[in-house]
């Protein structure tokens, strides 16, 4: 049956069929990104301010480090998705410099040092869940003032860049292709005229790409190439294959050959998995190149242990004789695995004798996808070493290197060996490990401060023991060897998945977990400083570890929260009373573990907070807050796919604000459904593109019957941007934002307080419609970054944008929630927020250049007024100072530095000592020591007219 026919029957349940959306080209990214920038240009938000709020201190992953030769001090880090950054003071500070093109992740990155030239190869090479795909190569000949775009659009992944530092126009690049498809732009490409062409010189096949490459230091001819096979899918990875293996060049790249033949040594076939190179050369001049291997081969298997009862054991195993089990074998399989309390050995042998319970059973009890992928039985991490090129491979250690890359090597692959001493060998995996003796033994390189997955490691070829290393926190640097470490965590780069406010009564507070760096919490005013280093307290707190995923608080007590890690571990915590709650639903022995996503859906019911609902491929809800769960409904999928990530899951829950029980659920395989009665029935809903990530569903805080749907094709290569609006309970779906550019959707949502207001995340940016959806602009004031979610305080009309590369930041969303939804909007200030009033202002200090106070007022204007002015009033309506400022049509920043007029002193001295009593000193107005006068504590008109119309707000001054 053809594939479209098969599924056109399958899917028959759930509507027409719709054709499978076609993967993205590189022209049509580029018209994508041409209309971000043309959205962006005419945005009405240009003087919308965003706050960056941190936090810096988990940071974010880094995939490559550039180190200046003649001053290590200076260096680029490049993050995963989060641009390139600069320092010049060995990570005390960092500058950004790429953050503004059409993509912001990064594979590698080269600099040719005489010059100053940059290189960059966009598109992160670690196959991971949330790994974005870049469009080729970009250079700054200015130290990353700018950036030119050098083409290899469709390589989407690369591994490694080289610029000769001889010739800074000749460059090679390693290109591992498309993550999840097969294209024939993958390999290495070598460029003589810096990217104007280039030539395509090694191709294995459109599965198989260049991970890494290396040049000899000594030999510059001579070139080494890692190549991989691997595809990924939504439901299963292959990460290893017959394509990969080692070449070698001996022209500078224009010819290869490969060196990993069968017979040699090095292993061949199926399980030959990511590949990582480097060189080095002895003390005679011998040449060593080193290449660590992901061994997807199995392990040969075990004797069984008879102290020990395995899953294996199990699988096959007679009826008869697990009857015949000893008793503390089956108790201590039960416990050690989980198994609910109220069952024990006895109560499983009696299930067992009546036939209810088959020994099969209890293992796929414990199986899932993740489980499946944890227990492989690979080979794992190898070393080996070659000094004849290849000729003859040998693996540098006897035995296996347990818990360096586990059953994920596709995500490390990384290795540094110093290069003029063979012996010393860093290779990167959940660990740092480290030899000292070519390899053949092995010990941790993992003191305080350092993050536990590693990408890349410098060593410094003058001072052997000064490292510099790159991991999913950040960069770490040492003088030891690895004994001990040092973060330079400046930048704010925290990759979040997705973020919730409180409404705590001293300043809500912003939680979100976040990739590789678990679930944190903090202040909404966060401003980067290294106080917290003095005091001991950094401003944000850790709740909770593994990868952070969504959080949930409880709006009785802003404290309680819902936190957890990948495939649905979910705890509810209360941090002030050191409370730790695990609530996630078992499975019922008999039945097939439920399919929990990568970030399982959770929610608390805006109706009544102890009802908690989470999402597996069932829908579950709890009257107890966590304690206990109905599984309500059939699965809410297609059913779930063979493969080892977890599939045909639920990735979106959301219940209607303004009716119970009005729930709706989508999933990763595409499909929607909506229950009307709390969960207990549900309804299958069409009308939108097929089989794509449903990435979110939101349910109108003001019409009952208007639900937003936000899909996502990333995972097929299709990268077009899908928006949905029904007003019909999700019956029928018109699709809206059609003016988005070509970015994946990671989140829709609709302002609390005005319907008509509605927030679009996606893979490079926020996007908002003030015409509920018709049309949308661009909020030009962040970087091109991903934003996975966003939530607004309302009480404080504050917009928290959970970015994933750039940490968090927030705008204050008043203004837009004023105007949103109107035809013809009014020239509008937004409320002023509170000013405290010191002494210091305008005067002289040792501790800062600049103690001069601003406000930064927010003004819509429906147009261009170059002759607006700002008048400010005190209470008593004496006009204090009128000063001239500029309006562009939409929406303006004006900054007020709290001054006014000089011969207006007097005035204010006399109304702040209208009311003063006898035994009081009487208030002074002076200037301050730079000749200002400044505001004193009191209330203020603000005025701002223009056009010949006028708004106002009040300015306190406490």
């Amino acid at each position: 049956m053809p594939r479209l026919l098969f599924l056109c029957s399958l899917f028959l349940l759930y509507g027409t069929c719709v054709r499978a959306q076609q993967p993205t080209s590189a022209a049509d990214r580029l018209a994508g990104y041409e209309r971000r920038l043309s959205l962006q240009e005419g945005s009405p938000l240009t003087g919308l301010p965003f706050t960056n709020i941190g936090p810096s201190i988990m940071s974010g992953r880094v995939t490559d480090v550039a180190v200046d030769p003649a001053d290590p001090t200076h260096f680029y880090v490049a993050y995963a998705s989060g641009g390139l950054w600069e320092t010049t003071d060995n990570g005390s500070t960092f500058s950004p410099l790429f953050q503004q093109e059409a993509v912001m992740t990064i594979g590698d990155i080269d600099v040719h040092w005489p010059s100053g030239t940059i290189y960059i190869g966009t598109g992160e090479v670690n196959s991971s869940r949330s790994s974005y795909a870049g469009n080729g190569v970009y250079r700054s000949t200015d130290k990353g003032k700018s950036w030119s775009h050098l083409g290899l659009d469709e390589s989407h992944h690369i591994g490694r860049v080289i610029v000769d530092q001889s010739n800074q126009n000749r460059l090679w690049v390693a290109a591992l292709g498309h993550l999840y498809g097969p294209n024939p732009e993958r390999g290495v490409y070598l460029t003589t005229d810096g990217g104007k062409s280039w030539q395509k010189t090694l191709f294995i096949n459109d599965s198989t790409g260049v991970v890494d490459l290396v040049r000899d230091p000594r030999k510059p001819n001579q070139l080494f190439a890692a190549a991989w096979q691997r595809e990924r899918k939504a439901w299963d990875f292959t990460e290893s294959g017959p394509g990969s293996g080692i070449y070698a060049s001996p022209d500078a790249g224009k010819t290869w050959s490969l060196i990993t033949r069968e017979g040699q040594g090095f292993p061949t076939g199926q399980g030959v998995g990511r590949i990582g190179l480097a060189v080095s050369y002895d003390s005679r001049g011998r040449r060593h190149l080193y290449a660590s291997l992901d061994n997807y081969f199995l392990r040969e298997a075990e004797a069984p242990d008879s102290t020990e009862l395995t899953k294996n054991q199990l699988r096959n195993m007679p009826r008869e004789d697990l009857l015949r089990l000893e008793t503390y074998l089956l108790e201590d399989f039960l416990r050690s695995n989980g198994f609910p309390r109220d069952l024990d050995a006895k109560t499983v042998r009696e299930r067992v004798e009546k036939g209810d319970l088959s020994p099969l059973q209890l293992v796929q009890y414990l199986e899932d996808a993740n489980s499946t992928l944890f227990d492989t039985p690979v080979k794992g991490f190898e070393l080996y070493h070659t000094t004849n090129d290849g000729k003859k491979w040998e693996r540098t250690h006897e035995d296996y290197l347990d818990d360096v890359y586990y059953s994920y090597g596709y995500y490390f692959g990384a290795l540094a060996v110093h290069p003029e001493d063979p012996q010393t060998i860093y290779a990167m995996g959940v660990p740092i490990i480290k030899s000292t003796d070519g390899g053949k033994t092995w010990a941790g390189a993992n003191g305080d401060n350092v993050h536990a997955d590693h990408h890349f490691m410098w060593i410094n070829p003058a001072q052997p023991n000064h490292l510099i290393n790159g991991n999913d926190g950040g960069v770490n640097i040492s003088y030891n060897g690895g004994k001990s470490w040092f973060k330079a965590n400046v930048p704010p780069v925290g990759q979040y998945y997705a973020v919730a406010v409180d409404n705590h009564p001293d300043g809500y507070r912003v939680y979100g977990g976040l990739q590789d760096n678990g679930t944190w919490r903090g202040p909404h005013d966060y401003e980067a400083s290294t106080d917290w280093q003095q005091d001991g307290k950094y401003p944000y707190e850790a709740l909770f570890g593994g990868d952070g995923m969504q959080v949930e608080v409880d709006p009785r007590d802003n404290e309680t929260a819902y936190v957890g890690f990948q495939f649905g571990n979910y705890y509810r915590i209360n941090p002030k009373e050191g409370t730790r709650t695990f609530i996630t639903p078992k499975h019922e022995l008999g039945q097939r573990p439920f399919r929990w996503n990568w970030q399982t859906p959770i929610l608390i019911s805006p109706h009544q907070p102890d009802i908690f609902y989470m999402g597996s491929n069932h829908f579950h809800r709890s009257f107890d807050r966590g304690d206990n769960f109905q599984t309500l409904g059939p699965d809410l999928t297609r059913g779930g796919r063979a493969g080892d990530v977890a599939f045909g899951t639920l990735t979106t829950i959301d219940e209607s604000p303004l009716r119970f029980g009005l729930l709706y659920v989508g999933s990763d395989d595409g499909l929607v459904h909506r229950s009307m009665d709390g969960g207990q029935t549900w309804q299958p809903l069409q009308g939108f593109a097929d089989s794509l990530w449903v990435a979110r569903l939101d349910a109108s805080h003001a019409d009952e019957k208007v639900v937003y749907l936000g899909l996502n094709g990333y995972r097929d290569d299709n990268f077009e941007s899908y928006v949905y609006r029904s007003t019909d309970y999700g019956d029928t779906w018109t699709r809206i934002g059609t003016d988005l550019p070509a970015e994946p959707v990671n989140v829709i949502k609709e302002d609390p307080l005005n319907p008509a207001l509605l927030y679009v995340g996606t893979d490079h940016g926020l996007y908002v419609s003030l015409d509920t959806g018709r049309t949308f602009t661009a909020a030009p004031n962040l970087p091109a970054v991903a934003v996975h979610d966003v939530v607004v305080q309302e009480q404080a009309k504050d917009l928290i944008v959970g970015t994933h590369g750039r940490s968090l930041y927030r705008g204050n969303v008043s203004l837009l929630q004023q105007v949103a939804g109107k035809s013809t909007p009014a020239l509008s200030i937004a409320a002023v927020e509170d000013q405290r009033y010191s002494s210091r202002y305008g005067s002289a200090s040792w501790f800062t250049d600049d103690t001069t106070p601003e406000v930064t007022l927010q003004v819509y204007s429906p147009s261009a007024d170059a002759g607006a002015t700002l008048t400010v009033k005190s209470e008593d309506g004496v006009v204090l100072t009128r000063k001239p400022i500029r309006l562009t049509q939409g929406f303006n920043t004006v900054p007020y530095d709290l001054s006014f007029d000089a011969d207006k002193a007097a005035d204010l001295e006399a109304l702040l000592n209208k009311d003063r009593k006898d035994n009081e000193k009487p208030a002074r107005v002076e200037a301050a020591d730079n000749g200002t006068f400044y505001l004193r504590p009191g209330k203020y008109t603000l005025v701002v007219e223009a056009d010949g119309n006028s708004t106002e707000a009040t300015l306190t001054v406490k």
